[in-house]
Formats: C-alpha cells, structure tokens, sequence
C-alpha cells in the first residue's frame, strides 16, 4: 500500500463489529453474481494496479462488496461515507479488519466529522473518484484543488450528484472527467426505480410501523425514483398521488393511473408523504401548514433538503422522538408531524438500503466506469459522460447469464436488413 494511503488508518464505530459485517457482506454477495463474474477477471488482469481511489459512497454491505472487487483488480482505496446516516458500523469494521482498508465513516456522524473523513480520504491523493452525491468532487474542487494535476477521472452514482456535476461543467469548472454511472440503462432503470422503491417503503415502515393500504401516499416528483416509490406504494394498497413540475413526466404518471396535483392540494389530503427529486424544498412550510394531523414526512432524495426541515422546526413547539428513526413534532395550532429518518434518504437511514441484486449491477456500472476511464482518460476533458453503452450492454449481459436467462441474437440475413435503407415492404 502506498504511503499516501497509510497517513490515516481509519477512524470507524466499532472494530469489534466486523466478524457480523463480514457475514453480511458474504449473505449479499450471493445477490452479486456480475460483481464475481467481474472478479474473475480483476483477479487475472489487475486492472487497477498502482491506482489510488477515493470513494464517498453508502457504506454497506453491498459497497464493500464493490471495494473487495476493486481491491482485487490491483486498486488502494479509501473509503468514507456520502451521507452522515449510511453507515452501517459493522460493515466499516469488516472493511478495515478483514482488508485492512483505510474506511472513514460512523454511523450518525457530525457535520464536522463528515467533512473531516472526506478530507481523510483525499489526503491519499488519489488517482480516481467514486462519488454518491458529488460531496468527495465539490472539496476537491475547492478547498483540496492541490490535488487536481493527479486525478485522472471519476464518478457518480446518483442523481442529485449528476445534476451537481452538469451545472459545475456547464460552468467549466469540473477539472477532469466524470462518467454518470447514476444514467447508465442497468442503474436508473433497475437500481432507482426497483431498488429505490423497495428500500424507500422498507425505511418507512422500519419508522414508523404503519400499514400502508387505505392509506394516502403523496409522491414528490415522476423520476426513476419517485415512479418505483409510487409503484411500491400503489402495491401495497396506498391511494397514491404524485406532484410534478415537469409535463411529459405528469402526462406518465396520469397514464400510469395515478392522481396528479400539486403539492399545496396534496398536502390537504396525503397521510404520508416522500420525495425524490433532487430539488429543495419540495414539501415546504406553506404545505406543512396545510398537513392533517398526525401525517408522516420522509425524504428518499440524495440530501436531507427536500424537507424543509428548518420550517418545521421554526412551526414546532416540542420535537421528541418517538420511535428510532421517527420525529414528533408538535405545532403551535397542536397538531403533529412526524419525520422519518431527519428528513435524510429514508431508505438507508431507517433501514438498508437497495436490495443487493440491483446493487449489482449499479456497482458493476462503476467497476465498469473506472476502468474505461484510465483507459481513456487521454481523450476525455473535464466534462460529465454517459455511461458508453457497449457496456452497460455487457452489464445487461452478464446479468442474465449469471440468472440462467437466455436471448435470441440477430441472424446475418437480419442483420444485414436492419443495415440496409432501400428494403421496404417486401415484394
């Protein structure tokens, strides 16, 4: 290991935790077969031999499952969280005692801690970024900028960090190049809407414990996201109701049979609200003013803004917490409001996170990413890239094969004719 990767071993919960963290790295790799099939190879080529990473991402077991897999390609990597409330301690255990990887991350860590483990795992120089959030890209960017000449590429799992990254290159103000793993067909369409819709109703009743059907569910925005939340909710017997500002994604939600409002009518009726847009202040004071009592508050967006958290507190006259993971707070006109996780990513606070089969393939996306940009990193500037789609191809593929799934492939007489402009109607 490097000297830059030895400055600091790690600053974790636990270290006694990590026999449990191995376990559940273990019972969710069996749910990862592209990530082994992808090992297979790392362990043969050593793809990223001499390679400093610095991820900021969810640590848990699916992530460390990712970062073994790198490690065996060759990589060092230090890893530190990209939400204050992810961690999950037994897995930063498992990490630093079976791999001996530089891990910074406590569950329920301070501000001041957080941006002290981003430091920490800058300070290893690295060569690549992983980023969940663009927290890791923005320090280096502006109070780490030192470090720039190094750094060959990066990238970033998820949306609110893609927006981030479009407006900073759009800017020019991005240094290097980031793929947007976050966009790649096998992420956003399996991970965002299937994974986040499973894990988002997960954190929600791990909260609060409430039934879900006859329930009125109000989902923030239409994305990838926000359709497998109402998907999942619909599933389970909630009257669902969206709100969007974007037309073509109401008209979908409309034609997917779903009411569409806007927030300030929706606040009048829904008993559970969550969401996933990326935006601020999605549910702000004048909806909260409008909430019946007893509705429920939760957030499944990248950061804890989507509430506008400090409303609600200026409103309340007593804020107790009731259950783990869930907020009361008593208004001045004496009715309550609840907050699920602090208003943070609902599905990883009060509960796991993605189940590990779509983190499978998302994680395969950056696994993916990182070696293709070393690979071409000479003809990249500092702007933000798609996923090239040959591989999130191969990702689809490997996917399939490793569920025993077989599919047809064209013929060469098919071939040619989807080649070929002069064919029309045959004759």
């Amino acid at each position: 290991m490097s000297t830059a990767v030895q400055q600091k071993q790690y600053d974790i919960a636990d270290i006694d935790l990590a026999e449990r963290g191995r376990f559940r790295m273990q019972w969710a790799a069996k749910e990862m077969p592209v990530l082994d099939l992808l090992e297979e190879r790392y362990k043969r080529e050593r793809p990223f031999e001499g390679v400093r990473m610095a991820a900021a991402m969810h640590v848990t077991s699916e992530t460390a499952n990712l970062m073994c897999i790198l490690i065996a390609g060759g990589a060092e990597i230090a890893l530190c969280a990209s939400n204050p409330l992810s961690t999950q301690d037994d897995i930063a255990a498992a990490l630093v005692s079976y791999y001996e990887m530089p891990v910074f991350a406590i569950k329920g860590e301070t501000t001041a801690q957080y941006n002290a483990h981003l430091n920490a795992a800058l300070d290893t120089e690295p060569h690549l970024t992983m980023d969940d959030g663009m927290d890791l890209v923005a320090m280096l960017h502006t109070q780490r900028s030192s470090l720039l000449d190094g750094v060959v590429g990066g990238t970033e799992e998820t949306t609110t960090g893609v927006i981030r990254l479009r407006a900073m290159a759009a800017q020019g103000k991005l240094a290097f190049p980031v793929i947007a793993v976050n966009d790649a067909m096998t992420k956003h369409f399996f991970d965002n809407r299937y994974g986040t819709g499973q894990s988002t109703l997960d954190g929600i009743i791990r909260a609060t414990n409430v039934l879900m059907a006859g329930k009125t569910f109000v989902v923030g925005g239409y994305g990838w996201c926000s359709k497998g939340i109402a998907m999942r909710a619909k599933g389970m017997g909630a009257n669902v109701i969206v709100t969007e500002v974007d037309p073509l994604r109401a008209l979908e939600a409309v034609m997917d049979g779903f009411q569409v409002l806007p927030m300030s009518q929706a606040a009048k009726s829904g008993q559970i609200f969550c969401s996933a847009t990326g935006d601020i202040n999605v549910i702000d004071r004048h909806h909260m003013e409008q909430m019946q009592d007893g509705a429920i508050l939760s957030n499944s967006g990248h950061f804890d803004v989507e509430i506008n958290m400090k409303a609600l507190e200026a409103m309340s006259t007593k804020i107790t917490r009731v259950r783990d993971f869930l907020d009361e707070y008593a208004l001045e006109d004496g009715r309550r409001i609840y907050v699920a996780g602090e208003g943070r990513l609902v599905n990883l606070a009060a509960a796991e996170g993605h189940p590990s089969a779509v983190m499978d393939m998302s994680f395969a996306n950056q696994a993916l990413a990182a070696e293709y940009l070393l690979k071409h990193s000479g003809e990249m500037s500092g702007n933000v890239y798609d996923m090239p789609e040959a591989l999130d191809r191969e990702i689809a593929a490997l996917k399939l094969r490793a569920m025993g799934v077989e599919i047809d492939t064209l013929t060469a007489e098919q071939e040619a004719y989807l080649n070929e402009w002069t064919l029309g109607t045959a004759e």
